[in-house]
C-alpha cells in the first residue's frame, strides 16, 4: 500500500448515511414536478452522482426541467434534509487516527460546497478536514473529475502519488482515474460491488475497519 500524504473523502455514502434526507428531498422535487414516487428505496441511485445527472438519467428531465427540480430539492434539503443524516460508526474514530498520524484530510464531494461544510459541522468534524471542497450552486464543478482536480491544484506541491480518493459510487473511482491518483472504494455505502469492481479502483474495502487498516498499516493508532 502507498504512502499516502493526503487523503481525500468522499461524504454521503463515505463518512455518512444521508439516505433518508436526500430521497425525502428528491421525493419532494419530483412531486414539484408532477411525478409520484412512492418508494424512497427507488430514489438511493440519487446518493453520490451530481443531481443534474440522476434527474435526467432515471427521470428524463432534460436541462430545464432538472435545474427547476434542483431548486425543488434544495428548498426542502436546506430546511431539513442535510440533517436527516447519520454518521457512519466509528468515522470519528478513523479521522482521529487519521489525523493524529499527520494525514492531511480533504472532503471531496458533489453536494454544493455550502451545503457539506454544513454537514460536516453539524456531525462536529470540521476539526479533522483542513479543506471541503464541492460543487458550485450554480451547477459549475460538479464532476468529481473536476472536484479532484480543484483539489490537486490547491496542493499543487505534492505529487500525484501522495493522494488516495476514497468513496462509495463508481463516480469518485473515475474522477481519480481520470486525475492520475488512487482510489479506495467502499462497499459499506451505495454503490454496489459490481460497480466499485467494475470501476477498478486500486482497492477495495467492505467496512470502516477494513480502511482504518488499510491506511495505518504498520502505524501506531488508538
Amino acid at each position: 500500500m502507498a504512502e499516502y500524504k493526503i487523503i481525500l473523502f468522499d461524504l454521503d455514502g463515505t463518512l455518512s448515511d444521508p439516505k433518508e434526507g436526500i430521497t425525502k428531498s428528491v421525493q419532494y422535487a419530483l412531486a414539484k414536478m408532477g411525478i409520484v414516487e412512492s418508494d424512497t428505496d427507488r430514489l438511493e441511485t440519487f446518493i453520490g452522482p451530481p443531481l443534474q445527472v440522476s434527474f435526467a438519467e432515471y427521470y428524463g428531465l432534460d436541462e430545464k426541467q432538472s435545474i427547476r427540480a434542483i431548486d425543488f430539492y434544495r428548498d426542502r434539503f436546506k430546511e431539513k434534509g442535510m440533517f436527516e443524516n447519520v454518521l457512519y460508526p466509528d468515522i470519528s474514530l478513523l479521522l482521529e487516527a487519521l489525523n493524529e498520524c499527520c494525514f492531511i484530510l480533504v472532503v471531496a464531494t458533489s453536494k454544493p460546497t455550502v451545503f457539506a461544510e454544513q454537514i460536516i459541522k453539524y456531525f462536529e468534524l470540521e476539526k479533522y478536514f483542513q479543506l471541503i471542497v464541492g460543487s458550485n450552486l450554480d451547477g459549475t464543478r460538479a464532476s468529481k473529475t473536476e472536484i479532484i482536480q480543484y483539489i490537486l491544484d490547491k496542493y499543487s506541491e505534492f505529487n500525484r502519488g501522495d493522494f488516495v480518493m476514497i468513496g462509495d459510487r463508481k463516480h469518485d473511482i473515475i474522477g481519480a482515474k481520470n486525475t492520475g491518483i488512487d482510489s479506495i472504494g467502499v462497499t459499506y455505502g451505495y454503490g454496489s460491488q459490481e460497480e466499485i469492481r467494475d470501476a477498478e479502483p486500486t482497492c477495495i474495502v467492505s467496512s470502516i475497519d477494513q480502511l482504518k487498516d488499510m491506511l495505518l498499516g504498520s502505524r501506531v493508532y488508538k
